[in-house]
């Protein structure tokens, strides 16, 4: 396929093949420019994950609908729109997959489209986007997918290329907008990063339609190595017990030496290994005590990208057990392992990432490498909500084996992560229900526990949603700093503010508003008996009257986070309690030291 395919000619057809072809082009434009983009990411947040989001967005896209010839163009970009939704990262992520989306919806299943109808279904495509969003901000992707949408004129033209084109520069020229229309970014001196991602796209089919130079052999079709998958879980009866965590990747490089790669994972015990693709892209499925040590094996082979564990051990308590109603949380929630194995929680993992290497929270990175990792590792860490392809395995697995399911979710404020479950659930005909706890952390967790004791005592749904609605204003949550240096490092706090702290000696303290944001609430002076002392400043806040549910959880400190859980109990009427390690999400931002209490009302 060439460029010739996009010349118009009467009538002007694009199809499949071509626009195959130059999405391809786009999306590999998109992922060369990651670190460029990450450099100029100053918009919501300055955390340098645009770039990143984007990349693994348009990965997704890549090993998936792009990998794979299609009946028709409107059958590709309907699996493109699926892909992008599912594997959608971040905030540029998603605006970029409901665009996606938008425009399959409006070509619906034609073989073949014209200019007039590909100019419609951009511009649909352009509104959901900005439908999508609660609050649209001009100045971001949102203002340089209208300009394209609204550039691309519906009549066509002679010459397909410059037809492109002239709506391409338009896109550029909003692009360069973009600090007129935010203040931080012309502060900055940047553009948008999220924008430039889109323009970058934009580029890369440009380059495609004036050359047709992009060679789609090396997108590897991936259906055999499904089917194997399929194949493999078939003798699950036969797989060892102990190999807990169905767990899946997709390793890419230049040249991979598949010998080697079976003989390491093979020496790590592993059962049910599946390795399909190509000598550039092989999909590695395997059966494993530990997906952590897998992947680290795959990554000495090439680039992991998709990731996944699933417990197989959760899964087969769902599929024995009489419960009605699932309950799920996101990994932003702690709570200990045993309490979630006995009340039969299920988990959705988020991502972090340090530098290029992509993991799965408290599943492929554990909470105590987390942290080794965040000690020794000259790059900060990056955490990343679910994809919403997460959510719906997840939510269809326990819908096989539950009349309904809820999911007790991170603060919709702090994260998009509640937004992905909601995006799985829509699909679910009404069984899957989506809360907001307004929380994080050990004060999610309570909720979580919460609404996992009500499920094996057989509650519904619609009760367990009372409850929970009722808990959600009574559940606080706070959070103590000793040392802000991480939380000035990551972007969250200013410079000028750490040699005030560190000249004053002072420990930043952090509470979860009513409306599920975080907000500095104090600070403690000097380093003496922090714990205690945070405990008493806790204790004066509460109800002392009152009989509580407390829950602890420490960033790497067992010590200040023991003596916490102790000063609150000699101050409080705790009923019951528990001690945590809390993972990436707070840890990545508050640092090792960190001690977070949650207290909720007892009865």
């Amino acid at each position: 396929m060439n460029a010739a395919s996009f010349a118009l000619s009467a009538p002007a057809l694009i199809r499949g093949p071509a626009l195959r072809r130059a999405l391809i082009a786009g999306a590999r434009r998109v992922i060369a420019q990651r670190d460029a983009l990450n450099r100029i990411n100053v918009f919501p947040v300055p955390d340098g994950d645009t770039g990143s989001n984007l990349a693994f967005t348009l990965g997704g896209v890549l090993a998936g609908a792009l990998s794979r010839r299609s009946q028709g163009a409107g059958d590709l970009l309907r699996r493109v729109g699926e892909d992008a939704v599912d594997g959608a990262r971040g905030n540029s992520g998603a605006i970029l997959a409901q665009f996606l989306t938008g425009v399959a919806e409006a070509v619906g299943p034609v073989r073949a489209l014209d200019p007039a109808a590909l100019a419609r279904a951009v511009r649909a495509g352009a509104a959901s986007a900005r439908q999508a969003l609660s609050e649209p901000k001009e100045g971001t992707i949102l203002s340089v997918i209208a300009a394209f949408a609204e550039a691309l004129d519906p009549r066509g033209g002679e010459d397909l290329g410059a037809w492109f084109r002239r709506a391409l520069e338009h896109s550029r020229r909003a692009l360069a907008d973009t600090p007129k229309q935010l203040p931080v970014l012309a502060k900055a001196g940047v553009v948008d990063a999220g924008a430039r991602g889109f323009v970058d796209l934009l580029e890369g089919i440009d380059e495609f339609i004036a050359s047709g130079a992009v060679d789609a052999a090396g997108v590897a079709d991936e259906t055999p190595a499904e089917l194997e998958a399929a194949e493999a879980h078939g003798e699950l009866a036969d797989a060892d017990p102990e190999h807990r965590w169905c767990s899946e990747c997709l390793l890419v490089a230049e040249v991979l030496d598949r010998a080697a790669l079976r003989a390491a994972v093979d020496a790590l015990g592993a059962s049910c290994v599946v390795l399909a693709g190509s000598a550039q892209r092989l999909r590695l499925h395997a059966h494993v005590r530990d997906p952590g040590a897998l992947f680290e094996i795959a990554g000495r082979f090439g680039r992991v990208e998709s990731a996944k564990a699933d417990d197989m051990h959760a899964q087969a308590r769902t599929a024995a057990g009489k419960v009605g109603i699932a309950v799920i949380t996101d990994s932003a929630a702690d709570l200990p392992e045993t309490l979630m194995t006995q009340l039969n929680v299920h988990m959705v993992a988020a991502r972090v990432n340090f530098g290029e290497r992509d993991y799965l929270d408290k599943v492929g990175l554990s909470t105590k490498d987390f942290y080794r990792k965040l000690r020794s590792e000259a790059v900060l860490p990056r955490t990343s909500q679910p994809p919403a392809g997460d959510f719906r395995r997840q939510f269809e697995f326990l819908l096989s084996h539950h009349r309904a399911l809820v999911y007790v979710g991170l603060s919709r404020t702090l994260s998009g992560t509640l937004q992905a479950g909601e995006t799985a659930a829509q699909r679910q005909d009404g069984r899957a229900h989506v809360f907001d706890t307004g929380n994080a952390s050990v004060g999610e967790g309570l909720m979580v526990a919460r609404a996992g004791e009500m499920a094996l005592a057989g509650a519904d749904a619609d009760a367990i949603l009372a409850e929970l609605a009722r808990l959600r204003p009574l559940t606080k949550t706070f959070a103590m700093a000793p040392d802000i240096a991480h939380a000035v490092r990551g972007g969250r706090v200013p410079a000028w503010a750490l040699p005030i702290a560190q000249a004053l000696g002072l420990a930043g303290i952090a509470r979860l508003t009513d409306d599920g944001r975080l907000k500095l609430a104090s600070g403690l002076f000097g380093r003496r008996r922090l714990p205690e002392r945070f405990a008493g400043w806790v204790a004066r806040r509460v109800d002392r009257r009152q009989a509580w549910h407390v829950a602890v959880g420490h960033c790497d400190a067992p010590e200040a986070g023991a003596a916490t859980l102790a000063a609150l109990r000699e101050r409080l009427d705790v009923r019951d309690a528990w001690l945590v390690e809390t993972g990436s999400a707070v840890g990545a931002h508050a640092g090792p030291g960190a001690v977070v209490v949650a207290v909720q009302p007892a009865g």
